[in-house]
């Protein structure tokens, strides 16, 4: 067992590999894949992981809660009722480390400043306070803007949520106090406060690589991407010369969508609502080539798209990016008793040190797969 690294808190319920080394980690990993995916085993590649040092100070978007105790505010995670102080976290940027240092030395107390929650994605800070009303924010002054910026806050923004506890984020309540509305990430996409990007860009880069060589999307293609996000796989898509469609939720990512990819249509609501706008988009396509791509939150695909997908849209080539391996197990088992064949399943590390796995299934739809199986014979 490896000593933990400095600023490393023991009780900190977060990392669960930060004391195994790299491989230790992606060898439990990889067994637990195997285990909880029976069936695919052969289908399982090698996890895509990272190497010892690019573990550290990796993430720039993070969701800590706080705490007001015996007159100084604790910033970090929570273990059941309390919220244990990180302030110097190994796994952290360190500018992150640093304007969670800065605010817990500028901040009022919860009296006067009731912060429940600190969260910052890449540039983009909030901070989430117990109330309606906006408090008195003279503390903010001109130098701990100077400072935050320094870190590398580019924007700072207040949300009032009386109702905060264990939702994070409640509707509206927005108010922004210095910064632009959204920012740049590395590949030039603009995003907001609570926007969701991957953390290591480098992986998920070669999960879309892996993507579009699959799907390999053309003039001939039409794509259909749900839970498209602030659309970096719509521009995959655009830059392959294919026609798509995007399905969002989110209106922030929606927003942001639509600065990134202005000339992609981008419906906003739940998949399962918006099946009967994309069965009319569908009618109006002539004879594309209908690919299909998923980025689902944990919760994997909602009943009725995955009913919809199996027996409407049924699309040539499918690929499916996942943050739960046991509802992408559960999907992905549905759709090949509809006819779909899982061809390559691979995982990524987008969160070394933690249990956590990201994973990317490539299946081929019911007509191909059909198909496939009658050469094969």
């Amino acid at each position: 067992m490896l000593p933990l690294k400095p600023g490393c808190e023991k009780k900190c319920p977060a990392c669960r590999h930060r004391q195994w080394s790299i491989n230790e980690s992606l060898d439990q990993k990889a067994a637990w894949l195997r285990q909880r995916m029976p069936e695919f085993q052969d289908r399982l590649m090698p996890i895509r992981g990272n190497d010892e040092e690019s573990r550290w100070h990796y993430r720039s978007k993070v969701c800590l809660a706080a705490a007001w105790e015996q007159g100084k505010w604790k910033i970090g995670t929570r273990q059941r009722e309390e919220v244990i102080a990180i302030h110097n976290c190994p796994v952290h940027q360190p500018g992150v480390n640093a304007n969670v240092q800065l605010l817990c030395q500028s901040m009022p107390s919860f009296q006067d400043f009731p912060l429940v929650y600190f969260l910052q994605s890449g540039r983009q800070m909030t901070l989430v306070v117990k109330s309606n009303r906006l408090p008195d924010l003279q503390w903010i002054d001109a130098n701990l803007i100077e400072v935050l910026k320094d870190n590398g806050a580019e924007t700072l923004w207040i949300h009032l949520h009386p109702s905060a506890g264990r939702k994070v984020l409640g509707k509206g309540g927005w108010q922004r106090v210095f910064g632009p509305p959204h920012s740049l990430s590395e590949q030039g996409l603009a995003y907001g406060p609570a926007s969701f990007t991957q953390v290591i860009p480098r992986l998920h880069e070669q999960t879309i690589a892996e993507t579009l060589a699959f799907l390999t999307p053309s003039a001939k293609s039409f794509v259909v991407d749900l839970y498209s996000g602030i659309g970096a796989t719509l521009i995959e898509w655009s830059k392959a010369g294919a026609h798509s469609v995007g399905i969002e939720l989110d209106g922030e990512a929606v927003d942001c969508a639509r600065i990134n990819v202005p000339d992609v249509p981008i419906l906003r609501g739940a998949c399962h609502h918006r099946i009967p706008q994309l069965n009319d988009i569908l009618a109006r396509i002539g004879d594309s080539e209908i690919l299909l791509y998923v980025n689902p939150p944990r919760t994997g695909l909602d009943e009725k798209v995955a009913n919809w997908i199996a027996g409407t849209l049924k699309p040539a080539r499918m690929a499916y990016l996942s943050c739960s391996a046991g509802t992408l197990h559960r999907d992905i088992l549905y759709l090949t008793r509809k006819g779909f064949a899982v061809t390559k399943i691979i995982p990524f590390d987008f969160f070394p040190n933690t249990i956590h796995v990201e994973t990317l299934a490539l299946l081929i739809g019911p007509l191909a797969a059909s198909t496939c199986k009658r050469g094969s014979g």
